[in-house]
């Protein structure tokens, strides 16, 4: 080898030397400051996972359980009554204004209208048949459909009766 070539190798090696003493210098750096700052944490995905993880269910035992149960089964009611559609109100005109006023003012989807030709003959098959076709929904021969408590879901079956009586009562 000639003179020239061992002077390049060997500031050749010092650079790739001082080349690996810096990048080793950053991985170090880099996980100092990992372990130092904290992770951030999204408040939605917090709150993701502790539903995720949530128990189930619960034990109740002894009196400190009955107490904890009740209160358990007040809560479930007050959130299943809050998630009653319009309220739990039992105001037929109410529930036909906002829901059932959309098919049957106009006659969408061949939906009767509050007149003597449109529910005359539906009347005359009697309330239980109108309750029946209003909470489990109903195609008529015409091919009109009325969908499962008029669409919405939330309705309970005091609502629907109390709805198909407002509606019958105001019949022109």
């Amino acid at each position: 080898m000639r003179n020239y070539d061992l002077e390049f190798l060997k500031h050749f090696s010092m650079v790739i030397g001082f080349l690996m003493l810096v990048t080793l210098g950053l991985i170090a750096g880099a996980f100092y400051l990992h372990g130092t700052i904290p992770p951030e944490v999204s408040p939605v995905a917090a709150k993701q996972t502790e539903a995720r993880i949530a128990p189930a269910g619960a034990v109740y035992a002894g009196a400190t359980g009955a107490a904890a149960q009740a209160a358990a089964q007040a809560a479930a009611l007050a959130a299943a009554s809050a998630q009653q559609a319009y309220g739990g109100t039992l105001d037929g005109g109410v529930i036909y204004q906002n829901l059932c006023g959309a098919c049957h003012t106009n006659g969408v989807g061949k939906a009767p209208t509050l007149t003597a030709a449109g529910f005359g003959a539906r009347a005359a098959k009697g309330k239980d048949t109108l309750y029946k076709h209003a909470i489990e929904g109903f195609t008529g021969p015409d091919g009109g459909v009325m969908p499962p408590k008029g669409g919405n879901p939330g309705l309970t079956e005091e609502q629907i009766h109390a709805t198909v009586d407002w509606m019958l009562a105001n019949v022109k």
